[in-house]
């Protein structure tokens, strides 16, 4: 299979106002032109046609090589939907279920202890399992949840896992190195009670891994990116695609200015260099490498029920598992009210939420590097915005996310 993009659509025919709809690529031009983002890709679909594909911007801030749809991007927190469809196809093969404990796959993970506000431990009431992963309601300890007591005596365990600086630079780790060292730590409150973003999904890597007896490089390929025709698609960097490859960038000060520095450089980047040994489902060392025009097609498989072109890679009501409320009336910080958390992405359900303009039941999620897609079932739409920023909120009025969503839905006729 060698397709990389969707099929073009008219947007008049497809419910758009195409004059309100135009208003997206200048408005994206404007963040770039004032540098608070190098580069700007965004992709507008309805009921499976592409009605907007724009590219501003560069790749490179030194060469000033222009920015494309064929782009790659580093996901980071964007491969966590996909970690959520692996997931799901290993419990539809009868695999796992996502009630399974974790340490069914993993035996370091057994017997846990939680923290007691005393400094004492106590064991947890129940395992982590593969949902709390996917719903980051693990309950992890992190050195911003652990008493800094604490830190002292987990020291080692934090250091091995890269989650505080070290004297020693530690080598990469593989997965079950990284468990056995999550296995040291006590939980910082009992499975389910407690949300504690990412730190579930190298647990769920490695669960992954196990139960399906090979690496996730390998799984993601051969189960969704070749059936899909995602064909840029992948954990590391191709020899051919380097010229597509950007630099990231992060905001930082210079001369009493914000200005855009490279925070990883092409040459030294771990998705180019390796070594091919973490395969970051949940976005860890940038997770997956792909393209808008790629992950459009990941996307448009959800909106489809779990199918694309004939393909069909998990079954209906499979997908609808996957985007309904795993936590229950959990308030998550970091989303606010009128969300809550599916297998792999966030759900609005819009209850006492501040106002949003877009359906009860759309999903979707970003990166730590400034990727994000949204997907409104109800409006059978889909909105996707790319660039290559850590920390992009650094830079003052950067809400170029915010300004996407609302330019896609005004456009609406």
């Amino acid at each position: 299979m060698t397709h990389s993009t969707l099929p073009n659509g008219d947007a008049k025919q497809l419910g758009f106002d195409p004059n309100r709809l135009a208003q997206i690529g200048p408005a994206m031009q404007a963040f770039v032109d004032d540098k608070r983002v190098p580069n700007l890709v965004t992709m507008v679909v309805r009921q499976g046609q592409v009605v907007h594909l724009d590219a501003c911007g560069v790749i490179d801030l030194e060469t000033e090589k222009p920015v494309k749809p064929g782009t790659l991007f580093r996901l980071y927190s964007n491969s966590k939907p996909i970690a959520g469809v692996a997931t799901l196809i290993l419990f539809e093969k009868g695999v796992l279920t996502p009630d399974d404990p974790v340490s069914k796959f993993v035996p370091e993970l057994s017997n846990l202890r939680v923290l007691r506000p005393d400094g004492t431990t106590e064991p947890a009431r129940r395992d982590i399992t593969i949902r709390d992963c996917l719903t980051n309601t693990t309950s992890l300890s992190t050195p911003a949840n652990l008493p800094m007591s604490s830190r002292e005596q987990y020291r080692e365990a934090l250091e091995t896992l890269g989650w505080i600086p070290s004297d020693n630079k530690p080598p990469p780790i593989n997965s079950r190195e990284r468990m056995a060292a999550i296995a040291q730590l006590p939980l910082a409150d009992h499975p389910g009670k407690k949300f504690v973003y990412h730190v579930g999904f190298p647990i769920l890597g490695a669960v992954l891994e196990a139960a399906a007896g090979q690496d996730m490089g390998q799984f993601f390929k051969e189960q969704i990116f070749e059936p899909l025709g995602m064909v840029d698609s992948d954990f590391y960097v191709a020899d051919d695609a380097l010229d597509r490859f950007p630099p990231c960038y992060v905001p930082k000060e210079v001369d009493g200015k914000i200005q855009l520095v490279v925070q990883e450089a092409v040459e030294t980047s771990e998705k180019l260099l390796g070594p091919k040994a973490n395969f970051g489902v949940g976005g860890d060392a940038g997770g997956v490498l792909s393209t808008i025009t790629d992950y459009a097609r990941f996307g448009q498989m959800l909106l489809n029920g779990g199918e694309l072109e004939g393909t069909r890679i998990l079954g209906r009501k499979t997908v609808d598992l996957m985007i309904a409320n795993h936590t229950g009336d959990l308030y998550i910080p970091m989303l606010g009210a009128g969300f809550h958390f599916g297998l792999g992405a966030a759900v609005y359900h819009g209850e006492n939420a501040k106002p949003l303009i877009r359906s009860r039941g759309t999903y979707g999620w970003g990166g730590a590097a400034g990727t994000t897609y949204f997907a409104d079932p109800a409006e059978e739409l889909m909105g996707l915005c790319f660039t290559q920023v850590m920390q992009a909120g650094v830079m003052p009025n950067n809400n170029y996310q915010e300004t996407f969503q609302r330019l896609v839905y005004q456009a609406l006729s």
